[in-house]
């Protein structure tokens, strides 16, 4: 199943269920009014939801026209969002980089911040960010929980997923460094981010989910040219279920929680990277200096995960900067 979130001049947008070739819709006021709702009486408002999205993709004339561009966030605020680094080829190559080891507790558990939830932003967005400040992107993929208790085990969280999608993690990398050397966390260098245009269920994409973890590669482009498609399972060091583990060590997660992954990044080198910074990284490894510049204000970042037929799993997020 596909569920989007429609803009409709309030802070949390109308719930769409989406075809699954993403080119029709249907509101489902009847059953609820918001993902939000949807997600607080998940297990009871889950099987209407499947029986309009079956009747959606089997009646090609029911719904309407699905426009992009009036899609929210599915999720347009959150009661929390979380992301992870998850990947550690991208922190051992910024580390090498700059003649710094990893440390070795990133090796036993995540690294995590908490990021803005409270006003998450639609697929296509514009940014307008001071280029000094050093813009970047980050492709990432992201999972809805259901309520979480604190300390639940690996046996149990599986099943707390109820929705993945993907994200542009926007970095402002000058801006980061000078909070790091304040010794806490992000705020000025981690501002809104832009989601897919839909979040789909774990049964949609079964095939290529296992392990926790969803094995396909993330595309990635900057002004229309590849910049990576790593295999968002094949690296991935801590899997969706180690990241709610380690978030619910002294809290519990409320149903609509926001868990991301870190930027997807693969040991091989022909998988690109999800972001400038890594390639960054790479510049200096190779050639002792940065090459690739961040991004400009005439620049353009797609995101984008495709099934093994090319069909869009969750849509493309199309960022403007």
């Amino acid at each position: 199943m596909k569920l989007a979130t429609q803009k409709n001049n309030t802070r949390d947008g109308q719930l769409l269920v989406v075809s699954k070739d993403l080119t029709r819709a249907t509101t489902v006021t009847d059953i609820a009014l918001t993902m939000q709702q949807a997600i607080d009486g998940w297990h009871e408002i889950t099987p209407k939801l499947a029986k309009v999205y079956q009747y959606l993709n089997e009646n090609l004339n029911a719904g309407f026209k699905l426009d992009i561009k009036t899609l929210a966030a599915p999720l347009p605020r959150a009661y929390q969002w979380l992301d992870g680094s998850a990947y550690l080829n991208h922190a051992e190559l910024l580390r090498r980089a700059r003649g710094v080891e990893v440390p070795e507790i990133m090796y036993k558990e995540p690294l995590m911040y908490q990021g803005v939830s409270d006003n998450l932003l639609g697929p296509i967005a514009e940014f307008n960010f001071k280029e000094e400040w050093g813009i970047d992107y980050e492709a990432e993929i992201v999972v809805v929980t259901t309520d979480v208790p604190m300390g639940i085990t690996k046996q149990q969280v599986s099943e707390k997923i109820i929705l993945v999608g993907l994200i542009n993690d926007i970095s402002l990398r000058n801006l980061i460094f000078q909070e790091l050397q304040k010794g806490f966390g992000f705020i000025q260098s981690k501002p809104a981010n832009s989601f897919s245009p839909v979040f789909v269920t774990l049964d949609e994409i079964d095939e290529y989910w296992h392990e926790n973890k969803i094995h396909l590669p993330l595309e990635s482009y900057v002004n229309g040219k590849l910049f990576g498609e790593p295999n968002a399972g094949k690296d991935m060091f801590f899997d969706f279920a180690d990241l709610i583990i380690h978030a619910t060590k002294t809290r519990s997660l409320s149903a609509g929680t926001i868990i991301g992954s870190g930027t997807v990044s693969n040991y091989a080198a022909n998988s690109g990277v999800s972001c400038i910074a890594e390639q960054r990284a790479k510049d200096i490894i190779e050639f002792s200096r940065e090459k690739t510049p961040f991004l400009k204000h005439t620049d353009s970042v797609r995101i984008e995960m495709f099934d093994k037929n090319r069909q869009s799993i969750f849509g493309a997020i199309e960022n403007y900067f």
